[in-house]
């Protein structure tokens, strides 16, 4: 299983990085993780084929991880794709695409498609599959709007990958990530506790119980990226492969 940091920047685009998008690919499976507004151009800066993704999972419906979905699905239907897609995300996920696409490029969501979409709500603990890949949601803390907010522990091909997504401390991440081959975790903050968010610090007051076999750190602001040399956890940036 591969993971590619397609962006791995917080909303405000900080240390120049494309807003949150990671692909992963394996012998059967090929799916993103979030589609941030920047995702297009960053996926096609990497040479990454959109037609040969079959999954994109949203954690939450704001912009740096949602808005990129029109642009994705706009190409798709002028680039003639046939391959059956599956966006799965928290509750509400159909009306907010179909929002979002008309805000965006009025009338879109009324033109026939040459390919299968299909919408999936995800509701928290609750494990679906989809192909190759086992996803099972957990609820996070990112405040009210753009809300419901999931993070995600997924199996796939043998190997179990988990995503804080944006949050706040909470102890719903112990048994996402619990023992996962690779944790994807937000640190936006390096040790100022802030609303909504996850610091550095209070992550690592909690990594013992956790047991994560790898860590990555990602959605970073300013304030992360600037100690970047003093921290002796890997750090996510754009274009990175891991391979687990």
């Amino acid at each position: 299983m591969q993971l590619r940091f397609v962006g791995c920047g917080d909303a405000f685009g900080s240390g120049g990085r494309f807003n949150t998008c990671f692909h992963v690919s394996g012998r059967d499976a090929n799916f993103l993780i979030d589609c941030g507004a920047s995702s297009l151009p960053a996926l096609k800066r990497l040479e990454i084929e959109r037609d040969a993704i079959d999954l994109i999972l949203i954690t939450h419906f704001h912009g740096d991880h949602f808005a990129g979905l029109p642009f994705f699905l706009i190409e798709a239907q002028f680039a003639r794709r046939t391959r059956p897609l599956t966006i799965a995300g928290p509750q509400g996920i159909e009306a907010r695409l179909r929002e979002v696409m008309e805000a965006l490029f009025e009338h879109s969501t009324k033109r026939k498609r040459g390919f299968d979409l299909s919408v999936v709500e995800l509701a928290p603990e609750q494990s679906q599959s989809f192909g190759a890949v086992t996803v099972t949601p957990y609820p996070v803390v990112h405040g009210e709007s753009g809300g419901p907010f999931l993070g995600y522990r997924v199996e796939a091909e043998g190997r179990i990958l988990a995503y804080s997504a944006d949050t706040e401390w909470t102890e719903t991440l112990i048994p996402l990530a619990h023992g996962a081959d690779l944790f994807i975790a937000e640190a936006y903050m390096y040790e100022k506790v802030v609303k909504n968010h996850l610091s550095l610090k209070t992550l690592e007051q909690h990594l013992p119980e956790i047991g994560a076999k790898r860590l990555v750190l990602t959605h970073m602001s300013d304030d992360v990226l600037s100690r970047l040399d003093d921290i002796p956890h890997l750090a996510a940036e754009d274009g990175m492969v891991l391979v687990f």
